[in-house]
């Protein structure tokens, strides 16, 4: 069976978070049950922080932006306009192998950035999507998280997923230690490119590439195993 998108929300149609994890908890649990196909959620969030398991109290930012505890892989990050994110629910084949997911992610939004013409990679030991640091020199810039990653594995289906930056303002970071990593940045695809890519763009993109990374689905397993990671 082909992989399936559902576009529940993009500007200027924002969705709270809250619903949002009401919707993936159902289409989980009928995926989970052998009832629905592998299906993506792609949409904009209203401005929310969420805190995966490994978040301090430290960590969490004050202000009127609220902080949501999110049953996921990794700490606290920002949602909210011109940020797509995309909650894929995949049914993964036995026996599962979460971090091999986790790298099939990145590689499929590598792909996306090199859509726009933004050289994404991978950094060792840390998950999402990044750009190098620029040469040493006056301005240079440390290496820039542009899509971060935070899943969780239930019944052998997944659910979260991957948050691309794309024409959304970056000041909500500097209120909070993203992902908690104290030594990098953040970057979007506008400012990357020096042009409006809008989450409609990197929607369309990901439409395109995502089903030659997760190209159909895979048998309903027998039994149930959790894993969390980020």
């Amino acid at each position: 069976m082909a992989l399936g998108f559902r576009t529940v929300g993009l500007a200027p149609d924002y969705v709270d978070y809250t619903e949002a994890l009401a919707l993936q908890r159902s289409v989980h649990a009928d995926v989970a049950a052998g009832t629905a196909d592998d299906v993506v959620l792609l949409l904009e969030h209203r401005e929310v922080y969420t805190a995966g398991k490994r978040t301090e109290d430290w960590e969490r930012p004050s202000g009127d932006i609220p902080v949501i505890d999110a049953d996921r892989g990794g700490k606290i990050t920002w949602h909210g306009p011109g940020q797509l994110v995309g909650y894929p629910i995949l049914r993964l084949p036995d026996p599962v192998d979460v971090v091999e997911y986790v790298r099939t992610l990145e590689a499929m939004l590598i792909d996306v950035c090199e859509r726009f013409g933004v050289p994404g990679e991978r950094v060792e030991g840390r998950s999402g999507v990044w750009l190098p640091a620029d040469a040493a020199g006056s301005g240079a810039r440390p290496a820039r998280k542009i899509a971060a990653i935070g899943i969780r594995v239930a019944a052998n289906v997944t659910m979260h997923g991957f948050a691309l930056n794309c024409d959304n303002s970056l000041e909500a970071y500097s209120t909070f230690v993203p992902c908690g990593i104290t030594d990098a940045g953040v970057a979007s695809l506008s400012e990357e490119t020096g042009r409006d890519v809008t989450p409609h763009d990197a929607a369309a993109a990901v439409r395109e590439v995502m089903p030659r990374y997760f190209p159909s689905s895979s048998p309903a397993p027998d039994g149930d195993l959790a894993n969390v990671v980020s």
